[in-house]
């Protein structure tokens, strides 16, 4: 029984949200479909969709910290205006920072850059750790302009 009850839970959560389903596994669930939006695709575990220059720029407009995890030499050659230079070898250590930038609420959106997207990876990684729900990987600071 739950070997089916897992299996039925994968096939459910791989349905697109426009599907409506009805279950009759248990009184627990209902049969009113979920409301779907990007948000609910995406858990707070992995925060949210990335490589997304799109998504990046209206979280920014809306708010959101731009958060450069380069070097800070790197920072001084370049760097995309409004962005806060952190350097990914710091941001453990910094995130007492991070929590007066974002006002100490782990909703406030964070996008994270870097050259290519490995270091701001990892950067996504130490802030959903540290609780911030809503950080996406920009990729490199190229990706700012869809480059």
């Amino acid at each position: 029984m739950v070997h089916g009850f897992m299996m039925v839970m994968r096939t459910l959560i791989a349905v697109p949200c426009a599907v409506s389903l009805t279950l009759a596994l248990a009184p627990a669930f209902s049969s009113e479909p979920a409301a779907c939006s990007a948000d609910t695709l995406t858990s707070a575990a992995s925060g949210l969709p990335d490589r997304d220059p799109v998504l990046a720029r209206r979280l920014v407009a809306s708010g959101g910290l731009l958060l450069d995890v380069r070097t800070g030499e790197e920072y001084a050659n370049r760097h995309i205006e409004g962005a806060v230079n952190i350097p990914i070898g710091e941001l453990k250590g910094r995130l007492a920072e991070i929590e007066r930038l974002t006002g100490s609420d782990k909703r406030t959106p964070i996008v994270v850059y870097c050259a290519s997207g490995r270091r701001a990876q990892q950067a996504k990684d130490v802030l959903l750790e540290a609780g911030y729900e809503q950080v996406t990987n920009l990729g490199g600071i190229d990706d700012w302009n869809g480059r």
